[in-house]
């Protein structure tokens, strides 16, 4: 960007932060017509762009730019709508949160262009693969399917949005676009039944009529002729020279397809389309009472052809309305001019809701599944502030939500700015600036805001009009400084308000609004209410409704044929009784009441929902809530999404295209600066431009300024050394920047006036020349280059000659492998056949190979008899003999290396296997564990006990504990095996001997506990009776006491209970049972309890 300024008083500044008169609205214009006759279309405010329209095709959108604006810093060249996706993409990339461009401006400024560059560009430079090119056709081919529904030619623009549109573009991780979605706002369907002079219908009924099939067309009973239709000729308009309606027709069925519409669902689309242009030719008579009829319209044949309804049906529903009362439902007829409302309001709702399922359907098409996390980029086109000769409801609406983007524009901008300043450790000072929220009140403050007063006078019943709304409003309203009527007025003032406006003073400068609708309306008529229920609801019974019908039947209104009363309760709105023409759609249009309310009877929703069409009977479902409660109205359900869509922007970071019209004219060239300087008003540029230069006019990382910069000073040039912080410093002390003239922050540089960047610029224009030598260098350097490339060439020949040599040797030894693979194969063809020539060699590789396979994969150990390599035919019976001789092998090895101390120990796990394997529960966990000579070493046993038992050899000892014959008492105790007796010592003390030969036998129970019962000969009263012990090494003390006494079969595994002698003549019991935890106690019957855990199986 710093390039340009130097051609600046010719091309203009292409960042307007850098004028420095940035507070006068004609240097910006001045500027701004600079750019603009240089076909500069785009400028800068910071990081915001603006964009003029020029009315012409310029070269600045081939793939050729796109390429040269990817992965370019934003200011590094001129500005363009490609520089500001790219930047917002990679700042996407970069910090994986989500961000929005909003584009706005009036309508032919060039929104939706802008919106269609964006996508194109996002449609190039993302990842491409077969699926994501699959996504990124539909996201592109959604613009003309929604440009065609929703879309118009009007006196300002020749393709003009009449609905605003919110696109979500998602990208994954690697930064592919795989997915979107889009939200719609305030379609304008009054358009489908109305168009003022030189407008049209939405360009959809036009592609049809005019670029539609002869079958088709047929098959939907219409002519090649939009002549011939009331709701395509109201403008005067039905064909435009800069609109090819064929070309167009083929591109919506194409994009169509892409996006996956069914079939069928292109059918049903085309006859709700058609069913529409239809319902516009419907015309009611009057019978002699003054009720509608429709007599063998053609229209209704093709109505209930097309919407799958019968015709009997359709045509009561358009003629007749349902009254109740209480629990009671009669049918009272329509008059015409009733009917005709009736249709339009009908045409209105099939075509609106259409749209919206038209937008889902898209939704469904872009939709992602995967569930991982998206990065979204948003685009949001939407309506600018309008400001037309008379303004009605539309623009109060469309208006209202520019100042609700005014003030998220305003609070987004200023909070990017102080995150900069903090983030660069730079005061922060307050800016200066309108807050609009005053107006934003105004309009949507609940019970007082402009909103809320206009639905309760929608809501109020009786003769509530525009006129008596706009009374309230004077009521509420007066004295607030933005809100001005007739009545409220100063005499200057009153002059330019007519009865029926009142006036806001908007951010953007003061819009008029008619609350009556067009001129002409006659203002003292009374409005016809409508019910909350949209339908008459009667608190007499039917036959007191029926009477009265009779009754106003009797005496006919002068002007409608019908009673005030009847008016009143059939809510005919004031405009269709107004109308010269009741069969078509009215000249007046509806006022603020009117357009709020948008209701559609009832009765002609049932209508609807018999419908045989898929798309009708989506549209309206069954399941819709069919209460007296009245729906939303028009304002507030704009309200809502309005709310909804300011809470999707805050969670995104923002960017701005403000798109301006240069002249009403559509001329390329020509600029009007009357023009222009209104939009710059009401689009806050110079609101936006003043809040960037409250602080710094120009700020740059310290990398690109000392990069662009550095020449000018010999201490930087040619290259710096140290940080690029340290370099800017050095660089701008000695261009001589006084201290108040800049900062500089943790990564940027600020500059606050732009002269100080202007001189700057100029001093680095002189320097450049001063560089010329520096090309003589690289011109020499060139011809140098141009040698080595000679040589360079010359080498590479010598490397092609070596390399065919190679590629010849190769092929040599390849001729050689194919003359081996062939003997292989066809050696492997005869290998059950006798050894011969043919397969001598493949038998001789596979003996090799299977012997080379078994020496790596012989069994590791005697027990492992499945893992010898199953042999090929040729070697069964050599595999069997070395299979023997190499078992024989291992055995004998094993043999060898099996000891002494280890053979007594299978000896004695064998001995304890046959006593207990599959007879007590625990006895698998023993096996694992090897048995040991002893548990207690002589050293830890009395030197007196060993004294006692001196002439008897320990064969073993182990730690028990013993229970009391009498009462249980446990007792720790050392049980030792000698020779010829069991011993149960108490530390110095031999509490009781039992010779082997007195011992009757040893019981255990099946479980997991370790207790044993010796079982001793007790004949003498004095000597003790049987010993019940616990000892933790079980098995082993029972399988050494066995080979000790020579016992084998002492062993006896008991279950349940076991029986003890205490003394002679008296006995006790341990009971055994399994339980949750190990517990041994005392039970009431007197026994002694154990209970085991039950062991887990192996």
């Amino acid at each position: 960007m710093e390039g340009s300024l130097t051609a600046r008083d010719r091309v203009g500044i292409q960042d307007f932060v850098l004028l420095d008169a940035y507070t006068s609205e004609s240097a910006f214009l001045d500027n701004l017509r600079k750019r603009f006759h240089e076909n500069l279309i785009y400028t800068y405010i910071g990081t915001l762009l603006v964009s003029v329209n020029p009315y012409k095709e310029l070269d600045i959108y081939s793939k050729k730019q796109m390429d040269i604006y990817m992965g370019v810093n934003f200011f590094e060249l001129p500005p363009h709508i490609y520089a500001l996706a790219d930047n917002v993409y990679r700042t996407m990339l970069a910090e994986f949160n989500h961000h929005f461009i909003l584009i706005s401006g009036e309508s032919g400024a060039g929104k939706t262009e802008a919106s269609k560059k964006i996508l194109q560009f996002y449609a190039v430079s993302c990842p491409s693969t077969k699926l994501l090119d699959n996504v990124r056709d539909r996201l592109l081919l959604s613009n003309p399917v929604l440009e065609a529904f929703g879309n118009a030619k009007t006196l300002k623009n020749d393709n003009s949005s009449r609905f605003g549109k919110y696109m979500d573009i998602q990208f994954d991780h690697q930064g592919a676009a795989v997915g979107g979605h889009i939200l719609s706002y305030l379609l304008e369907k009054s358009r489908v039944v109305h168009q003022n002079h030189g407008e049209r219908n939405f360009h959809i009924f036009y592609q049809l009529v005019e670029g539609g099939e002869e079958d088709l067309l047929r098959w939907l009973g219409l002519e090649r002729n939009c002549q011939q239709y009331s709701y395509l000729v109201q403008g005067d308009c039905a064909k435009v020279s800069s609109i090819n309606d064929k070309t167009d027709w083929k591109t919506v069925r194409k994009a169509l397809d892409v996006i996956d519409f069914s079939e069928s669902n292109i059918e049903n689309l085309f006859g709700i389309i058609a069913s529409v242009l239809h319902l516009g030719n419907v015309k009611f008579e009057a019978d002699h009472r003054g009720y509608a009829v429709l007599n063998n319209s053609p229209e209704i044949h093709w109505l209930s052809k097309l919407l799958g309804i019968p015709a009997q049906v359709l045509q009561k529903g358009l003629t007749h309305r349902k009254i109740e009362a209480k629990t009671e439902e009669v049918l009272s007829p329509f008059t015409v001019e009733h009917a005709v409302y009736a249709r339009d309001a009908l045409a209105k709702a099939i075509y609106g809701r259409t749209f919206t399922w038209l937008v889902n359907k898209i939704n469904e098409s872009l939709a992602n599944k995967d569930s991982s996390r998206k990065t979204v980029i948003g685009l949001l086109d939407i309506y600018g502030f309008e400001v037309f000769h008379v303004n009605s409801f539309e623009q109060f609406c469309i208006n209202y939500c520019n100042e609700k983007l005014q003030q998220l524009f305003i609070e987004l901008t200023l909070k990017s700015e102080q995150e900069e300043y903090e983030m660069e450790g730079i005061e922060w000072e307050p800016v200066p600036y309108f807050n609009n929220k005053i107006i934003c009140d105004l309009v949507e403050e609940k019970y007082r805001g402009i909103i809320s007063i206009l639905d309760e006078e929608c809501l109020r019943p009786g003769e509530a009009t525009d006129l008596t709304f706009l009374e309230k409003l004077e009521g509420t309203m007066g004295g607030h400084p933005h809100f001005v009527t007739h009545k409220l007025a100063d005499q200057k003032t009153r002059k330019t308000l007519e009865r029926g406006d009142f006036r806001l003073l908007h951010y953007a400068g003061e819009v008029t609004y008619c609350v009556v609708g067009e001129r002409g309306f006659p203002l003292g008529h009374p409005r016809l209410s409508l019910s909350s229920s949209n339908s008459l609801s009667l608190s007499n019974s039917v036959a007191h409704t029926l009477l009265l019908s009779f009754f106003l039947s009797l005496f006919p209104c002068p002007r409608l044929g019908r009673s005030n009363t009847v008016q009143q309760s059939l809510h005919i709105p004031t405009p269709y009784l107004q109308s010269p023409s009741l069969n078509h759609s009215p000249l007046l249009l509806p006022g603020f009441l009117d357009k709020n309310n948008d209701l559609l009877y009832r009765n002609i929703k049932e209508v609807m929902r018999q419908s045989k069409n898929a798309i009708v009977k989506h549209c309206f479902p069954s399941s819709e809530p069919d209460s007296k409660r009245r729906p939303e109205t028009v304002a507030t359900q704009f309200k809502a999404s309005l709310v909804g869509l300011a809470e999707i922007l805050m969670t995104k970071e923002p960017w701005y295209v403000r798109c301006l019209k240069p002249n009403d004219g559509k001329q390329p060239g020509r600029f009007d600066d009357v023009l222009v300087r209104h939009q710059v008003k009401y689009l806050g540029l110079m609101e936006h431009l003043r809040v960037r230069r409250a602080g710094f006019a120009y700020r740059r990382r310290y990398e690109v300024f000392l990069q662009r910069y550095k020449p000018l000073c010999p201490d930087t040039w040619p290259n710096w050394k140290g940080t690029a912080a340290e370099g800017v410093e050095l660089l701008v002390k000695h261009l001589g920047y006084k201290p108040n003239e800049y900062k500089l922050g943790r990564t940027k540089i600020f500059i606050r006036h732009p002269r100080t960047l202007f001189a700057t610029e100029d001093a680095f224009e002189i320097c450049k020349h001063e560089l010329a030598t520096r090309i003589q260098a690289k011109y020499k350097g060139y011809r140098e280059k141009e040698n080595f490339l000679k040589q360079k060439e010359a080498a590479t020949k010598i490397e092609n000659c070596w390399r065919g040599l190679k590629a010849r040797k190769e092929r040599e030894k390849r001729a050689w492998a194919v003359k081996v693979i062939k003997r292989f194969i066809k050696g492997f063809m005869t290998r059950n056949q006798p050894t011969c020539l043919d397969n001598s060699e493949y038998l001789a590789f596979v003996r090799q190979n299977y012997l080379t396979r078994l020496k790596d994969n012989l069994p590791k150990s005697v027990l492992d008899q499945n893992t010898w390599l199953t042999p090929p035919p040729i070697m069964q019976e050599t595999s069997q003999l070395l299979k023997a001789l190499y078992t024989r092998h291992m055995v004998r090895k094993y043999v060898r290396g099996v000891t002494p101390q280890k053979k007594m120990q299978l000896q004695l796990k064998g001995l304890t296997s046959s006593m207990f394997k599959g007879r007590k529960e625990n006895y698998p966990y023993s096996v694992c564990r090897p048995f040991v000579d002893t548990r207690i070493s002589e050293e830890d046993i009395h030197i007196k006990v060993l004294q006692t038992i001196r002439h008897e050899r320990i064969k073993y000892s182990a730690p028990v504990v013993k229970y009391d014959r009498n009462g249980f008492r446990t007792r720790f105790r050392q049980l030792i095996f000698t020779q010829t007796a069991a011993y149960l010592v108490e530390e110095a003390k031999v509490k009781q001997r039992v010779e082997y030969n007195a011992l009757k036998g040893v019981s255990v129970s099946n479980l997991s506990d370790n207790f044993l019962i010796l079982h001793v000969t007790c004949e003498d009263i004095k000597k003790k009776g049987d010993l019940v012990l616990q000892c933790d090494f079980l098995f082993e003390a029972l399988t050494k006491l066995c080979v000790v006494a020579n016992k084998q079969n002492c062993i006896k595994v008991v279950q349940g209970s076991v029986r003890f002698d205490i003394q002679p003549g008296r006995e006790g019991f341990v009971d055994f049972k399994s339980g949750q935890e190990f517990m041994v106690y005392r039970a009431k019957n007197g026994h002694l309890m154990v209970e085991s855990t039950k062991a887990k199986s192996r």
